[in-house]
């Protein structure tokens, strides 16, 4: 049986940047990136869309600079071990791994990888936790 290692962040954070990463995923590509008119007159598409002053983006890009280097290290590992990169067997090699690649723009790479709730959501569940928000509403 594999030990499962201790992690730095905790799965309540790791949970709460899923549901940002969720909505943040929802997000299309800009269609108009100079709309001049009322949102109204538009439909309101521009909510959709990923512009650069996006608040979703500057939700999850503030929470992920907020954390300490040892919680951004694990959210990167977390996020590798996700998408299959290693397994627990190996997670100092990861975490190891990622702490080597560690700099200030761990927000930007996270938000630039497809499935990152996905990913973090896999890792929480081979750690033997849950990825659902115990306070999400249930449609």
């Amino acid at each position: 049986m594999v030990e499962i290692p201790e992690l730095s962040i905790s799965p309540e954070t790791v949970r709460a940047i899923i549901s940002m990463a969720r909505r943040f995923d929802a997000k299309d590509a800009v269609t108009d990136p100079d709309p001049g008119s009322n949102g109204t007159d538009d439909g309101m598409l521009e909510v959709l869309e990923d512009h650069a002053d996006d608040p979703v983006r500057a939700e999850i890009t503030t929470f992920i600079h907020d954390l300490n280097v040892d919680e951004q290290v694990d959210l990167v590992a977390l996020t590798w071990l996700g998408r299959g990169d290693g397994d627990l067997d190996n997670w100092d090699d990861l975490r190891a791994e990622a702490s080597r690649a560690h700099n200030n723009r761990t927000a930007s790479y996270l938000l630039g990888t497809p499935l990152l709730a996905d990913y973090l959501g896999e890792a929480l569940s081979l750690f033997g936790q849950s990825c659902d928000d115990p306070d999400a509403e249930r449609l």
